[in-house]
């Protein structure tokens, strides 16, 4: 398999505490790789030196061959995030909201917009492209941000917290997106703390308290190494990260 995300010993120090504390992990083409932990673990910070929006204090990352400090450009385009809470501007329509992040990644004019059909076809869009993405529901505003993430067709895609605040239809309708970008060989690395999305979408998880990795590996593995369930291997190493 290709190894597209290759992490080692992040570290982000803030002047008041350390948010990222030494943490290693890989990640491969065609795989989902969750990055488990409560709020303010480190999961967020760990995607924001990966995806170069942080400069890491200490520790290398690669994304797709290209080293994060040293090629940030190169990393920007071989990725596509969602972040948690991304927003989508009310006055534009969802075909011009997908039509401006392409523009963004150099995408040549007639090439975005057979793009921009073809994601909209596989996000059942299409009918709502010419819409104001004001009068979408959160999860139609979702799919959009998913487009936008995806209009360059990177390699690797970086989904934090995919489905917050989501309800079960549009939640579902995300799954299901995770799991074609596994199928289509991309590299997807998914932040949350829901364990059941966990448990239905990603191959291997690494799970994070106090900026730390406190276990990682196939889910399959854990539980037989442990005897537990996927949640209460978090709920143990989270509260082991508070004693520590």
């Amino acid at each position: 398999m290709r190894l597209l995300v290759e992490a080692r010993n992040l570290q982000k120090h803030f002047r008041s505490y350390h948010a990222v504390r030494g943490v290693s992990f890989s990640c491969y083409a065609g795989e989902v790789f969750g990055l488990l932990g409560p709020n303010g673990a480190g999961k967020t910070t760990t995607i924001r030196l990966l995806t170069t929006i942080l400069r890491p204090t200490s520790g290398t990352a690669r994304i797709a061959g290209h080293d994060v400090v040293r090629q940030p450009a190169e990393v920007r385009r071989s990725i596509g995030v969602l972040p948690e809470n991304a927003g989508v501007y009310g006055r534009l329509t969802g075909r011009e909201a997908i039509r401006y992040a392409g523009r963004l990644y150099g995408l040549a004019p007639d090439a975005l917009e057979r793009r921009i059909v073809e994601i909209a076809d596989a996000l059942e869009l299409t009918e709502h492209l010419d819409r104001l993405t004001d009068t979408f529901s959160k999860g139609m505003k979702q799919k959009i941000n998913v487009a936008r993430a995806l209009i360059h067709d990177p390699p690797v895609v970086f989904l934090d917290e995919p489905t917050s605040g989501l309800d079960v239809i549009s939640a579902r309708s995300v799954r299901d997106f995770v799991l074609r970008f596994k199928a289509e060989g991309r590299c997807v690395i998914l932040s949350t703390h829901m364990m059941e999305e966990a448990e239905r979408l990603c191959d291997r998880v690494a799970i994070i308290a106090g900026g730390r990795i406190r276990a990682e590996g196939d889910l399959a593995a854990l539980k037989a190494e442990t005897g537990k369930d996927l949640e209460e291997i978090f709920m143990t190493m989270v509260e082991q990260s508070v004693v520590r």
